[in-house]
């Protein structure tokens, strides 16, 4: 039984499911309503989902927009197109023909691509689009933004422009397109499966480790429970896409987050059931103690899942928010469908699609019961090796590197390769492909401030264009054309000296472009992060002292969840920053930086799911100390009963990310890994190993609880009594 501390909630519990067996029924028909409603809002959710990724106050967003719409769309955060010409040895742009090949070129670009904005060494005469020996030599296009592009990419504009190229030479030599746009495309473009078709496909794996968990039909009721859960999230999303502006990520949140949030519920509700069967437990009375218990578990979990989606709130950028709105949906819709819908069907059809049933629910896996007590007896041991492992990782995330996408990793071959590494053999560099695009008003001189910029360490040129499309209503754009990547230490102060330079000018000069967009990213979403952590840190706090009865249980769970995602990061630094994995098992070099926006989403991602199994096994942990007395029985019968469940779930959400690694896209395979790897080690490491050594160390320590925080949480205090 529970302690009159937590009676509120088990009451409430009892109480719900007790009304939904006496209306099963109406339940089912809600459920089957809502689901068909979600398939059908499914496309329509997902088309009204919009990539606003704004940076409100910062210099950087501000000018690109005001580029945008000065300049015909062109420009500001977008990548531009970059035509690359590699002459024969012998041959520079000042050889006989070479002019008039380039003019051709220029002229084809704009028949391809309609309002373009475009400089070349053809169009300006100057050498800031050409190599110090003259052989090599770039322009920078601005297409006409895609409108229903969902990440600012331009795929229909980079075929355009190949398809004008394709036949063209200069000087003999033939054209090469790169940029981030073509790049992208030779590394497989957006052909990746869809996000549905990604649930469906981690569904199938899903149900394989559900076969061997159950050992019998039981098997399909997670998934069905998932699939109800992920549509009706859609339904609510839609909704919500009529009230705010919702980033096109939360989409992929909600399959692959859904499903694995709602397999996890419904496993342990399910298991829960079928071990109150084997102790004697028929019908309606099985079905209400494992609500009692595991779904006492769910109910914390899901409130805390919830809590550490909707804390991106604290973080001052607009889409970040709405996948905090967002995202808070996928959590509380699988709650009420494991409380709901799955005790009806538990109720009505458990026991004949518990079918052929192979393996016993009465005792606790004999394998996870040995290692919980081999842990326990060595238990210095086992914390020791596990916190190695950890801190190890955790402490090479503090090498990491934010950037953008490095060009170098996005494709391994092809003529947007060929065009990136005829660029960086010349001396170019790959900062070519992203531009500082400075605004310049009218009370400075356009042509000053580009001698000026050319001055500045890691500028390869400056220039200010003087057509048309490159000054418009009293303002003048200025090109300067960086030599390292802006996601590396030589491209940020590279950066700074634009800034400084730009800024020394005069007040109506501004630095945009998508290196200065990116800096202002970095510098809006970190300087908010330990807002967004305490936030979280202080709310989930609260919430499991309540569910434990602890004040040092919710502690440690908090202190490891960080370190988990840490070491998540780690794995990341290490696998593709570093290269130590990426190139022996994709082929593509070391990135030598993370995309800026990975981190977030990892811990996004990451935190609750790990919570989720802290979880079910500090509830199995609290409810046997209970009962025992002793918290070494408690650790020993907790991870007996709850380690094939935990080491289940993330399997299954192991396999999802897994089969996102094998996208071709650079950047989807990163954040698979890093989730992937999250998973992983926190099932394994954190939970299997750390969890068991550092509570059995604690002793009766994990149980204390106080008077007055036990008034101010409304619980029993928790007295430090000697254990049996």
């Amino acid at each position: 039984m529970f302690q009159r501390g937590n009676e509120p909630i088990g009451v409430a519990l009892s109480t719900l499911t007790r009304w939904v067996l006496s209306h099963k029924r109406t339940v089912v028909l809600t459920w089957l309503v809502l689901t068909v409603a979600g398939i059908a809002a499914a496309g329509p959710a997902t088309d009204a989902l919009k990539p606003e990724f704004s940076v409100p106050d910062k210099e950087g967003w501000e000018t690109n927009v005001a580029i945008a719409e000065r300049y015909r769309g062109t420009g500001g955060d977008t990548a531009p197109l970059v035509p690359v010409v590699k002459l024969p040895v012998g041959r520079s742009v000042a050889s006989p023909g070479v002019g008039g090949d380039l003019a051709k070129l220029d002229a084809r670009l704009k028949r391809a691509l309609p309002n373009a904005r475009i400089a070349s060494y053809s169009s300006t005469g100057d050498r800031a689009f050409v190599s110090g020996d003259g052989r090599t030599t770039f322009a920078i296009v601005y297409p006409q933004p895609d409108p229903d592009s969902a990440f600012g990419e331009n795929p229909a504009a980079e075929r355009a422009a190949r398809g004008a190229l394709a036949a063209a030479t200069v000087g003999n030599a033939p054209v090469h397109l790169t940029g981030f746009d073509a790049l992208a495309q030779e590394s497989g473009g957006s052909e990746g499966p869809g996000v549905l078709l990604e649930a469906v496909i981690g569904g199938l794996g899903a149900l394989l480790v559900l076969i061997f968990v159950f050992a019998s039909f039981l098997a399909v009721i997670p998934l069905v429970m998932a699939i109800v859960s992920i549509m009706t999230t859609f339904l609510l999303l839609l909704g919500l896409t009529q009230l705010t502006d919702v980033s096109p990520i939360v989409q992929f949140l909600i399959a692959l987050i859904g499903l694995g949030v709602a397999i996890d519920y419904s496993l342990l509700v399910a298991s829960r059931w079928r071990e109150e069967r084997s102790h004697g437990r028929q019908g309606d009375e099985a079905v209400q103690r494992a609500m009692e218990t595991a779904g006492r578990a769910v109910v914390f979990s899901g409130i805390t899942v919830a809590i550490g989606l909707l804390a991106l709130i604290a973080l001052p950028l607009p889409f970040l928010r709405s996948m905090g709105y967002g995202g808070m949906l996928i959590p509380l819709v699988s709650t009420l469908v494991a409380i709901t819908l799955l005790p009806v069907v538990l109720a009505k059809l458990g026991s004949r699609l518990d079918w052929p049933h192979r393996r016993t629910d009465d005792k606790a896996s004999r394998a996870w019961t040995r290692w919980a007590e081999a842990v326990s007896r060595r238990r210095w041991l086992a914390a020791g090796a596990g916190m190695a492992v950890v801190v190890a990782l955790a402490f090479a995330a503090t090498d990491l590197n934010l950037g953008t996408s490095d060009a170098d990793a996005m494709a391994r071959s092809g003529d947007a390769k060929d065009g990136l590494v005829a660029l960086e053999e010349a001396g170019i560099g790959e900062g070519a492909l992203l531009p500082h695009e400075i605004l310049v008003g009218g009370g400075t001189n356009p042509e000053q401030l580009a001698a000026r910029l050319n001055r500045v360490e890691g500028i390869h040129g400056a220039v200010a264009p003087r057509t048309a499309d490159w000054r418009a209503g009293g303002t003048a754009l200025v090109e300067a054309i960086p030599v390292p990547d802006s996601g590396s230490d030589a491209g940020a102060a590279t950066l700074r000296g634009v800034r400084d330079t730009a800024h020394a000018a005069g007040p109506d000069v501004r630095v945009g472009g998508q290196p200065a967009a990116n800096d202002d990213f970095i510098d809006a979403v970190y300087g908010s992060f330990p807002l967004m952590i305490a936030l979280i840190t202080i709310t989930t706090f609260i919430l499991l002292a309540r569910a434990f009865r602890s004040l040092l249980l919710p502690l440690k769970a908090i202190l490891l969840n960080v370190l988990s995602v840490a070491a998540a990061w780690g794995v990341l630094v290490l696998v593709w920053q570093h290269g130590y994995g990426s190139e022996a098992i994709w082929g593509i070099e070391a990135t030598g930086s993370v995309p800026s926006w990975m981190p977030l989403m990892i811990f996004a991602f990451l935190f609750g799911l790990s919570m989720d199994y802290e979880v079910f096994i500090l509830s199995r942990m609290r409810e046997e100390y209970d009962a025992t007395g002793s918290t070494d029985t408690a650790v020993v019968r907790g991870i007996g009963r709850t380690g094939r469940l935990v080491t289940s779930a993330a399997l299954i959400l192991f396999l999802a990310f897994t089969a996102m690694a094998s996208g071709p896209q650079t950047d989807v395979k990163m954040m698979a890994t890093g989730l992937a790897a999250g998973i992983l080690l926190d099932a394994t490491v954190i939970r299997a190993l750390v969890v068991p050594a550092v509570i059995s160390l604690m002793g009766r320590w994990n149980w204390w609880l106080p008077r007055w925080p036990a008034r101010v949480l409304r619980v029993e205090p928790s007295a430090l009594t000697q254990e049996s």
